[in-house]
């Protein structure tokens, strides 16, 4: 696998001094510094497009993303001796945001809403991030597809018994919130923001944020879309909060930490707690079971249901406090 990295990094003009693997790809030093190659089957028009937002951002004062570079041909894809197509990236060598620490985690968020005020381009629809309203109605019909059908199971495993446990709540709040969603305006914030041109990094979370003193660089805009920036912001919160049993001292830090480098608008504070109380891990458990082999379950996904089951209450207290 390195020998086909330093293929690629010919195609590039680089040299490699070192390597070693990282999270999904291969990471080399070169006389350029260090560099990322992973493989890639993403389209040309959506990389051109993404070359262009990251470029724009980095010309904004932010030099430190893993900015696509071009071959020698000028080209975003490269290709190996099998004809598999790979992408070059710049790379920074530190550590990842520690979801332990509240220092790295204001670091983040405030890292997240600089970027937010300059992640704005012409709006391309075919990478415009689909309706909110949308996505949760899927999800809710995927929950109560996959509880019809483990209900008719004669033998229930484990894992099955438990998810009929505790299904019914998780199911409420999933409507629920569909329903709030619907008469909360969020289709004008959504219109408002899609006539911006406003973009979402799509995956920001603790392991695309690295540290290396002063220095923050942001990784992994693979992702990217169109859609109301509070997403990347409720996406961030959530990966956190899991992790610290939803406090709220925590949560409210977080959003004070945004809004000093870009305010919220009461529509978008709306949209943040939306977001919020929609039971995504719990959806996304049931979304694994549903498309996976259902002979064998892995017992930490039985342990992850018993901790959403634990976690319910603070999370209710979360968002009835915290807004």
């Amino acid at each position: 696998m390195y020998d086909r990295g330093l293929w690629i990094l010919e195609q590039y003009g680089l040299t490699a001094k070192s390597s070693c693997k990282g999270r999904g790809v291969l990471l080399y030093e070169t006389q350029e510094g260090w560099v990322s190659i992973k493989e890639c089957g993403g389209t040309k028009q959506k990389l051109e497009q993404q070359y262009t937002l990251m470029e724009k951002v980095k010309n904004s004062e932010f030099p430190y993303l893993d900015c696509l570079r071009r071959n020698l041909e000028g080209e975003l894809l490269s290709c190996d001796r099998e004809d598999n197509t790979y992408v070059v990236r710049d790379w920074y060598s530190g550590k990842e945001c520690d979801t332990r620490s509240i220092s790295d985690i204001e670091r983040a968020v405030e890292m997240l809403a600089a970027l937010h005020k300059v992640m704005h381009l012409e709006v391309k629809e075919e990478y415009v991030r689909e309706s909110l309203i949308h996505e949760c109605m899927r999800h809710n019909a995927e929950i109560r597809k996959t509880r019809k059908f483990i209900h008719k199971r004669q033998k229930k495993s484990a894992f099955e018994m438990k998810l009929l446990s505790c299904v019914e709540p998780f199911l409420e709040k999933g409507e629920e919130m569909v329903e709030n969603l619907k008469s909360s305006g969020y289709e004008e914030l959504r219109n408002l923001n899609l006539e911006n041109g406003s973009i979402c990094h799509g995956d920001y979370n603790q392991h695309n944020v690295i540290f290396s003193g002063s220095r923050t660089a942001v990784t992994n805009f693979d992702r990217w879309n169109y859609d109301i920036q509070t997403a990347d912001l409720y996406h961030f919160m959530r990966k956190i909060l899991e992790k610290h049993n939803w406090d709220i001292a925590l949560g409210e830090g977080m959003i004070e930490t945004y809004q000093k480098v870009r305010p919220l608008s009461e529509r978008e504070l709306m949209d943040l707690r939306l977001r919020l109380s929609y039971p995504w891990k719990f959806w996304k458990l049931v979304n694994h079971y549903s498309n996976n082999n259902k002979v064998w379950i892995s017992g930490k996904n039985v342990e992850k249901l018993e901790q959403l089951q634990l976690q319910f209450g603070n999370w209710q207290n979360f968002l009835k406090n915290i807004f």
